[in-house]
């Protein structure tokens, strides 16, 4: 009768058994979420899992883990992403914004600590004769920077938590950054990383810039945009010691085994002078490269450094030139009245420079250049201290560049501080003052401040420097105002040393009488304007576009 009573009993409770024994069969399970990271249906799945409040929280976040993980499938990360026509696997950050509030911050609180921990792995070694470890961090850093940057809603509320993901993000772009920059598997670049967290970013970067450094040009210019002061110091300091070994002696021997392996790849057999200069070629070629680095990071170091080797007369004239290139915008611009010390501690280098007589040309020019950049009032008494300057074309480049600086109000002193420093005088230099002339701003329009110092009662420099505007400007139909100084029989300044090149040096201008031309010497003021000046005003029409340099 007992055994009877228990059957009866299991056969009502055997339906209920029966539930409860597939409820259990049927339990999803951790095996069963890596498993489907592997299977067709799989995504649609554990989106499915991570997206339902019936299981348990660790399994939801395991869930979103195996979909940030999954291999790529058509090169695409579908597990991040989603799949087109697919609206079941929307990807795992669209499923988690899908989310209710509580839900999401609780699945995100638990999944950024595995996601810090996933990007700060340390990158296998690489062993003899196999190939280069796979890197698995990548898709974590996508998934990271996705929560970071979802447009719509923002998926990282804990303040802690963001700043987590951040501080990883920029530890993740440091470490092995040649490489890591250049994978083309990542859903976001590691540059467009670097700008959304800005300074933050950038600040362990000066670090990886070092001599045979990788991608020091890319680095050196994401400081510049993104850096603060303290970065920009460090990348200044470490471009320094780069640059400093790329124009060492130690370099260039470091250098010639690569140099020798490429003839022999290339069949060349240089003479060992060939090879030199092959060498010499690469040296400037690397230290043009990394000068042009120092200029986007600037800071005290390097236009230090920079002002240093452009002083350096044993340098190449290419580099030394280079070297204040890379100044441009770089020296210190006080904004006092006298100038604070260091401003005028790296003016007068420059000035140095300038006036020295062994300067090369290319180099001088450069040097005026940055000059030119300068506060007139902090550089104009050094620049007219060079109008005195045995070389006339270092004169006609420092009074150039003084016109340039200087309104329609002060032309008046810069010509008399002209007459005053020289008798003399190359053609040259006249007419490039008259295309200054003709780009002065102020109250005095540039045609009558030129017939006020062309007048008779000017001294010589300022009458032909007058006269010169209208080389320029001056159209056919203002003839009138130039013909009546035909007549003048004021003599011509006189001639500098011309060191062996009379262009642009001695009294001529070119006549063009039919179909022949010829040289016309010059002795006259009256001779300047009908053979120079005349000739250039009848063929014009129209006066020149402003800033057109007729030196270049």
């Amino acid at each position: 009768m007992q055994l009877l009573a228990w059957r009866q009993s299991l056969r009502w409770l055997g339906p209920a058994v029966f539930i409860v024994a597939m409820g259990v069969g049927c339990r999803t399970s951790t095996s069963d979420v890596h498993r489907w990271g592997n299977t067709k249906q799989g995504p649609r799945k554990l989106v499915a899992v991570l997206t339902h409040d019936k299981y348990l929280i660790d399994l939801r976040v395991e869930a979103a883990k195996t979909l940030i993980e999954m291999k790529p499938r058509n090169g695409k990360r579908v597990g991040i992403v989603g799949e087109e026509g697919e609206p079941d696997n929307r990807g795992v950050i669209n499923a988690i914004a899908s989310l209710p509030a509580d839900e999401r911050n609780e699945i995100v609180g638990r999944l950024v600590p595995m996601l810090v921990a996933e990007m700060g792995k340390p990158i296998p070694s690489p062993q003899a004769g196999q190939p280069a470890p796979v890197d698995t961090s990548f898709p974590f850093k996508d998934a990271a920077f996705a929560l970071l940057t979802y447009e719509r809603e923002r998926l990282v509320q804990n303040p802690a938590d963001r700043s987590l993901l951040e501080q990883a993000l920029a530890a993740w772009c440091v470490v092995d950054f040649a490489r890591r920059v250049d994978d083309p598997s990542q859903l976001f670049g590691v540059e467009q990383v670097l700008k959304y967290l800005k300074a933050d970013g950038v600040r362990a970067m000066p670090m990886l810039l070092a001599p045979e450094g990788k991608k020091t040009e890319l680095i050196a210019s994401l400081i510049a945009d993104l850096g603060d002061a303290k970065t920009k110091l460090a990348a200044s300091q470490r471009l320094v010691k780069i640059a400093a070994d790329i124009a060492s002696p130690q370099w260039k021997e470091r250098k010639k085994p690569a140099v020798t392996a490429a003839n022999e790849a290339s069949k060349l057999k240089p003479t060992p002078e060939q090879f030199e200069a092959q060498l010499d070629q690469y040296q400037e070629e690397e230290l043009l490269r990394i000068f042009s680095s120092m200029k986007r990071v600037a800071g005290v170091p390097i236009v230090e450094y920079l002002l240093s080797f452009a002083k350096d007369s044993s340098r190449p004239e290419k580099r030394r030139a280079a070297a204040l290139a890379a100044l441009e915008g770089n020296i210190v611009k006080s904004t006092t009245s006298d100038g604070d010390a260091k401003t005028l501690e790296q003016i007068g280098t420059v000035m140095e420079i300038a006036r020295s007589d062994d300067t090369p040309d290319q180099v001088r020019e450069q040097a005026l250049r940055r000059v030119g950049e300068m506060p007139r009032k902090l550089v104009v008494e050094r620049l007219f201290e060079l109008f005195r300057h045995e070389k006339w074309k270092i004169r006609w480049m420092a009074a150039d560049l003084v016109l340039s600086m200087s309104d329609s109000e002060q032309l008046a002193e810069v010509l008399t501080k002209l007459s005053e420093a020289t008798k003399k005088l190359a053609i040259a230099e006249p007419l490039q003052y008259g295309f200054r002339i003709g780009e002065l701003k102020g109250k005095t329009k540039p045609a009558a401040l030129a017939a006020q110092f062309a007048a008779a009662n000017q001294p010589i420099a300022a009458r032909f420097s007058g006269l010169g505007y209208y080389f320029h400007y001056g159209t056919k139909a203002e003839l009138p105002l130039v013909t009546t100084f035909e007549n003048d029989t004021t003599k011509v300044p006189e001639a500098p040393d011309c060191e062996g090149n009379d262009q642009g040096c001695v009294w001529e201008c070119e006549v063009v009488e039919g179909e022949s031309r010829s040289v016309k010497e010059i002795a006259t003021l009256g001779q300047f304007v009908k053979f120079c000046i005349e000739p250039a005003m009848e063929s014009r029409k129209d006066p020149p576009k402003k800033n057109a340099d007729p030196r270049e």
